[in-house]
């Protein structure tokens, strides 16, 4: 993911993708865990896409904690 889709992005689709990034990599590291994951160069790409979503919310002033607990 670049950061112009990032920035591109409207805050509503910004928090499901947070909330989406974020349970793939959990997904991710529990493969990985477990020895089933084989390529985990996805591992440090997802984890570089939460960052940069995270600082595009932040900078955008949008409270994560609240959004996310509240499907």
């Amino acid at each position: 993911m670049k950061a112009a889709e990032v920035h591109g992005m409207k805050d509503d689709e910004l928090v499901e993708r947070v909330r989406e990034t974020r349970e793939e990599q959990f997904n991710l590291r529990f493969q990985h865990a477990t020895g089933e994951l084989e390529d985990t160069t996805k591992v440090r790409a997802l984890r570089r896409d939460v960052a940069r979503l995270l600082t595009v919310a932040k900078q955008r002033g949008i409270d994560l904690d609240a959004e996310l607990r509240h499907p």
